[in-house]
């Protein structure tokens, strides 16, 4: 199988490191497997789309809908470097999944609309399929209603021209779309535990995720939480995209 490739932008190692483990897990696949690549600490390098099965793009610190005079010299790079590859994945359709930062990212690419209408604390959240994602090859092996974890400040709240909803929410109306047949954006994180986003949020502590005095409710609810079908949709994206 030819590998997958991570574009990852978290600059505190120990976030970074968790969520490589998260796909690495989530997706059933070994090191050789997931190439990764921090784009918050250099260049993306040159890539070549045919070395690869597909590529996925996690979470970040970042948000896509910031005003631009805000945006780090680091943060306007990656964007920029994302968007021209996005210009490449979506022109062929090469298999791809964004998660959270990625869905911001593909809305944006697509002429979407991306804002802070729809946050989401962090912790698990309700997502039910719509019709076409219960008939979407990923989308379509999941429960119709299940858990995800989630925590974002930003989300889609115009799909792109020609996206298919596929999954949605009370608290968030776009938890996933599919732009041609294969570019995927997903707002939960298909790569979290129980035991990550734990870690998640003490590393995030003070970047505004759970408000301070909702600490308590946040981990009894992430506690009781039950969350299986994200992980079977990141297996779902191997299974199919995964190319020898």
């Amino acid at each position: 199988m030819k590998p997958f490739l991570l574009l990852a932008s978290r600059p505190e190692d120990e976030a970074a490191d968790d969520e490589y483990e998260g796909f690495l897990s989530a997706g059933g696949l070994t090191p050789a497997d997931l190439h990764r690549v921090r784009l918050e600490a250099a260049p993306l390098p040159p890539i070549r789309l045919d070395d690869y099965s597909g590529i996925i793009v996690g979470g970040s610190p970042f948000n896509a809908s910031d005003p631009e005079a805000t945006k780090s010299a680091v943060q306007l790079r990656v964007e920029r470097e994302l968007q021209s590859l996005l210009d490449l994945v979506v022109a062929r359709d090469f298999p791809f999944l964004g998660a959270c930062y990625g869905i911001g990212l593909l809305t944006t690419h697509g002429g979407g609309v991306v804002d802070g209408t729809w946050p989401e604390d962090a912790g698990p959240t309700r997502v039910r399929l719509t019709e076409e994602g219960a008939d979407d090859p990923l989308f379509g092996i999941l429960e119709p209603d299940f858990e995800a974890f989630v925590g974002h400040k930003e989300a889609c709240t115009v799909l792109p021209p020609g996206a298919v909803l596929l999954a949605t929410g009370e608290d968030c109306p776009v938890q996933a779309f599919r732009v041609g047949r294969n570019v995927y954006a997903t707002q939960f994180h298909p790569e979290l535990t129980n035991a990550s986003i734990l870690t998640r949020i003490r590393i995030y502590r003070d970047n505004g995720y759970v408000k301070p005095d909702a600490w308590t409710e946040v981990i009894a609810n992430i506690a009781a939480a039950t969350v299986t079908q994200p992980a079977n949709l990141m297996r779902a994206f191997v299974r199919r995209f995964g190319t020898e």
